[in-house]
């Protein structure tokens, strides 16, 4: 990993009502304070209604707060919506940008995704921009060109590796169970790495995360893997002994 520190990262998507949610960031928090010295960084991303109640649950401590989106604009008349400021002002380090669902629920764009790691790179936060094919582009034999062209589009000016997180998900691999071989995973991390030469600042700094159906179960080879260096996890996420388990595997 070069020096990159690992990142566990957990997405928790749209789940978790107040109870749970503070009980499982506080259980986290609790384990990461009594482990000692630990070899990764731990990151959790809930819903927006929990942000300020998790935030609580975890002040002062070693865990790190994400958001799941954020707006290009730092205010203005867009109902539903939440700046990157606001996520900073609410506790937030950290928030993902143009993930799948996001890219295909709402057909974000490249460029709105760069806009809004800007936007969130203006607010001090980290943006983690995720890039990833479908399984029709795969099977076409497009994967590499397909997340070539969403780095090109999405990565902002004046990303680095202080400011910036990449985080490969294959499409078809998130919730499905399925994930790609661990040479296809080493291949397509490779191809980022260099892709990544002239679009940031210190691209052997920049941690390049994989998501996808990760859990306990394959943790271990897939964060073994050269130029991986953590994971995005959703589901495995919403258990506290799972994401553990996950974030112990980093060798």
């Amino acid at each position: 990993m070069a020096g990159r520190r690992p990142l566990i990262a957990g997405n928790w998507k749209m789940n978790g009502l107040r109870a749970d949610g503070t009980a499982l960031a506080g259980e986290l928090a609790r384990r990461l304070a009594t482990a000692g010295p630990v070899r990764f960084d731990m990151l959790v991303c809930p819903p927006a209604t929990l942000i300020v109640p998790v935030g609580a649950a975890i002040a002062g401590g070693p865990l790190g707060l994400g958001g799941q989106d954020c707006h290009a604009a730092e205010k203005g008349a867009h109902t539903g919506d939440i700046s990157a400021a606001m996520l900073a002002d609410a506790g937030c380090q950290a928030v993902i940008v143009g993930h799948s669902e996001r890219r295909q629920d709402h057909k974000e764009t490249d460029t709105q995704v760069r806009a809004k790691a800007a936007a969130a790179q203006k607010a001090g936060l980290t943006a983690i921009i995720c890039v990833g094919e479908t399984e029709a582009e795969r099977d076409a034999g497009q994967a590499g060109s397909v997340v070539a062209r969403q780095l090109a589009g999405s990565i902002p000016e004046g990303a680095g590796a202080m400011n910036t997180v990449i985080a490969y998900e294959p499409v078809w691999a998130i919730g499905t169970g399925r994930t790609p071989t661990s040479q296809d995973i080493a291949a397509m991390h490779a191809m980022i790495r260099g892709e990544l030469s002239g679009k940031v600042a210190d691209p052997s700094g920049v941690r390049i995360l994989y998501g996808g159906s990760v859990k306990p179960s394959n943790a271990a080879e897939i964060l073994a893997i050269a130029d991986v260096d953590g994971a995005l996890v959703g589901g495995a996420s919403l258990k506290a002994d799972d994401f553990w388990a996950i974030a112990a595997a980093v060798p």
